[in-house]
């Protein structure tokens, strides 16, 4: 069995405080894709157009990341250039071409109607929708969203998360959907539309899990620079729903290991520019970071009075 991840594959142009890279691998998919394929399987469906070459497509066959659902449609691929400043939560589009990613329909081969795990990227809800009807048997399915679908299209994101188990969000876009300004008050109001599991993504501030365990919260991994933030959030997520095919599903304790390994897998996405540093990746150094987040969250019993 494998992850089945439908999204976007881009070529950026980022500009951080650390330089400057143009046209280089990047969208949802892409971060996914690399990041899930350290402990799965991955099939990747998305659109590219005649410009995506030989070289762009090496670093997926090279992972082992299935490239059959990725079409390649008349036209260029979608190029999103994009800034930051001292504040690494905060990107500043300057230009956005969608080119093929604006006529995006996503078909899946037959023979991929089945996978273990389905994540719908921050697409457009419709085409989640359209993903989900394609898919048969009974996935795990995990979605993720962004502030433009909530505004835009909210009732066909509620029919999204009406089907699935695990579901990604940042702080502004919960409150957003929930009119909620407590974080656990709004994870309660989206468990009540469908997801059991809801993975708070709180960029340099950790992340927060909650279901029905209650909740699980862990703090970023302490860096001494971020590079490149373009794409932690997917490939945490990744991390996290590549730990849960692995492990043969969502229980209690895979969840909380999940949301640890997905902050690992981000905190080496922004070390360097795009997929750079997921690429020089090697299991003895996830490893490592495991244990080092384990060491940072690790406290003895209160003795004596508070």
């Amino acid at each position: 069995m494998s992850i089945l991840v439908v999204g976007s594959v881009a070529l950026d142009t980022i500009t951080t405080p650390a330089g400057t890279r143009r046209e280089v691998l990047g969208g949802s998919a892409t971060h996914f894709s690399i990041s899930a394929s350290f402990f799965a399987g991955v099939r990747l469906v998305g659109v590219v157009g005649e410009d995506f070459g030989e070289a762009h497509r090496r670093p997926f066959v090279d992972r082992g990341v299935d490239l059959e659902g990725l079409e390649t449609a008349p036209g260029r691929t979608f190029r999103w250039v994009g800034e930051y400043g001292e504040d690494p939560n905060e990107a500043t589009t300057r230009d956005l071409q969608l080119n093929v990613f604006s006529r995006f329909s996503p078909r899946l081969p037959p023979h991929w109607r089945r996978p273990s795990i389905v994540f719908l990227a921050n697409i457009d809800p419709d085409l989640q929708r359209k993903v989900l009807d394609q898919v048969e048997g009974s996935p795990l399915v995990a979605a993720d969203t962004r502030d433009h679908w909530i505004v835009e299209k909210p009732d066909s994101l509620r029919r999204v998360l009406e089907r699935t188990a695990i579901f990604f969000v940042n702080d502004s876009e919960i409150r957003r959907l929930t009119g909620e300004r407590s974080l656990v008050a709004a994870a309660e109001a989206v468990r009540a539309m469908g997801p059991e599991t809801v993975v708070l993504k709180k960029g340099e501030h950790g992340v927060m899990v909650l279901g029905r365990g209650g909740p699980f919260a862990l703090p970023a991994f302490p860096l001494r620079s971020v590079v490149d933030p373009t794409g932690a959030g997917d490939s945490f997520a990744g991390g996290f729903l590549g730990h849960l095919e692995r492990a043969g599903g969502p229980g209690e304790e895979d969840l909380r290991r999940g949301a640890v390994l997905g902050s690992v897998m981000a905190s080496f996405d922004v070390e360097d520019f795009s997929l750079d540093r997921l690429l020089r990746l090697d299991e003895g150094e996830i490893r490592g970071r495991y244990e080092a987040f384990e060491a940072l969250t690790r406290f003895g019993p209160l003795e004596g009075r508070p």
